[in-house]
């Protein structure tokens, strides 16, 4: 029986004929069909998935060169292109639409051997965080089915959680990686922005969209970024920051940055009234532990913290708003039954019918504050606590090395209780949109359990394109925690 336990020890195991990329596909459709009733994975490339692996075993057999990610099975959230396949960012306006290119991080994938096994059911165009947005239907946790896994990659978050693919790649806009990790209990990864080419990946708000990892572990996710990340001659927002070995570097004594020693925290954070009390008590006592283990711990006062999430929902829904605007019905997607008059009729019945409420919900609300009269009082605004931010980053990572927190306020809630509260909902992202204003890598590491039996963590941030340094101390973190 196949059982996963890191990359490394997996490619180790083909090397040694343990096992088989043939034999582990098998398994891992067979974990998918046992637990479909989690509804994570909205189509399964199976019998794909096997011929590839095939080949890749006869490659290996033939003593052909290994690619860093060989025969290891991967999950892609519905908003990543993956050529010749469905794509629909869990949405009707988008049903039926077939992709015609990959995404850059699927062409690197390929490139070092990974075999695709399905794409991921999430909320809507990526717009939520509860996975109860799609129009395919809910995903479940698998922690608890009655609870939510997290938005909007829920259905990568679950893939990996359950054990039904190895890696997954979502998209992290406000939290959208980082925050189902967390309900889920495992790693979730969102690198600076720029790090990771969006070319292929369904827009949402394009200033603030990336492409994130979902592992087991953190050198999992440190080999996933070195595949995928570097620049892109088909996105101009793709940086050209060198590419370091995080594999390799993650636990070398030959690394030459010094391991980051100063850590602070914002008090504000810890005082929100929204925070759960078993949380906060973790944390607490988590950031004791991190100074009797030498680490210099310290609070930050950041009294912005009240404005980032209307700031970030400001500017998200504005980007959205222009974004999505392609999708009319015309040259592809769901076109209405129901006769039009005029062409703002005919928009009107196929957007109406192909957009989901929150869909609508954030649409209007972009439109809103990008309108005249409300231009200035809104989205300037947002953009002057935007740069506001960018400037207190630099100036606290000029004192820390890193900055944790709570990944989010509350561990995953019941299916259905947020509902009737989008504003409630929306606040939820306390913890998570400010990496995105800002730019800079996060991760959700899965440190504790809560009374209730569900898993949360904490979340670490540094400073632009040190993902290096992010995931050093988030190795060292995980094994503190384990003491």
């Amino acid at each position: 029986m196949f059982s996963f336990s890191s990359i490394e020890d997996y490619v180790s195991a083909l090397q040694n004929g343990e096992t088989t990329c043939e034999d582990v596909v098998s398994h891992y459709l067979s974990v998918i069909d046992s637990n479909k009733h989690l509804n994570a994975f909205l189509e399964v490339f199976a019998d794909e998935a096997a011929a590839r692996a095939r080949q890749l075993d006869q490659d290996r057999n033939n003593g052909k060169p290994l690619g860093k990610l060989h025969g290891v099975v991967v999950g892609l959230k519905d908003v990543i292109a993956y050529k010749g396949h469905k794509l629909s960012a869990s949405s009707k306006i988008l049903e039926g639409f077939t992709s015609i290119y990959n995404a850059t991080a699927v062409d690197r994938l390929l490139q070092e051997g990974a075999i695709i096994i399905g794409r991921q059911n999430c909320d809507e165009f990526a717009m939520g965080s509860s996975n109860e947005n799609s129009a395919y239907g809910n995903v479940l946790n698998a922690a608890d089915n009655k609870r939510v896994p997290g938005g909007s990659s829920g259905g990568s978050a679950v893939a990996v959680q359950a054990g039904m693919c190895m890696i997954s790649l979502g998209s992290d806009t406000g939290g959208s990686v980082r925050q189902p990790a967390d309900f889920c209990g495992i790693v979730g990864l969102k690198p600076t922005y720029g790090r990771v080419s969006r070319y292929g990946l369904i827009a949402y708000a394009s200033s603030f969209d990336q492409i994130g990892i979902f592992a087991k572990s953190v050198a999992d996710a440190a080999l996933t970024l070195e595949v995928i990340a570097g620049e892109d001659d088909f996105d101009s927002t793709a940086s050209k920051e060198p590419v370091v070995p995080y594999s390799s570097l993650l636990n070398s004594s030959n690394y030459n940055g010094a391991a980051p020693k100063k850590i602070g925290y914002f008090k504000e954070a810890l005082e929100h009234p929204g925070l759960d009390p078993a949380i906060s008590q973790s944390f607490n006592q988590f950031l004791k532990t991190l100074t009797a283990q030498g680490y210099i711990v310290e609070p930050i006062d950041f009294e912005l913290l009240e404005y980032i999430v209307p700031a970030y929902y400001i500017l998200t829904t504005a980007e959205a708003s222009s974004n999505l605007s392609r999708f009319d019905g015309v040259k592809y997607g769901h076109r209405s039954a129901v006769p039009s008059e005029d062409l703002a009729d005919f928009y009107k019945h196929n957007r109406s019918e192909g957009f989901g409420k929150e869909v609508k919900r954030r649409i209007m609300l972009g439109t809103f504050v990008l309108s005249a009269g409300y231009f200035d009082a809104y989205f300037t605004k947002a953009q002057q606590v935007r740069n506001i931010l960018l400037k207190q980053t630099s100036a606290i990572f000029s004192r820390f090395d890193a900055i944790i927190s709570p990944t989010v306020p509350t561990p995953a809630f019941e299916l259905g209780s947020m509902n009737n509260d989008p504003i409630e909902m929306f606040l939820a992202d306390i913890y998570t949109v400010f990496a995105n204003l800002v730019g800079i890598p996060g991760i959700s590491l899965p440190l504790f359990t809560h009374p209730n039996g569900m898993p949360f963590g904490v979340q670490v941030m540094t400073s632009h394109f040190s993902e290096l340094a992010l995931l050093r101390i988030s190795e060292v973190f995980l094994q503190i925690s384990e003491k």
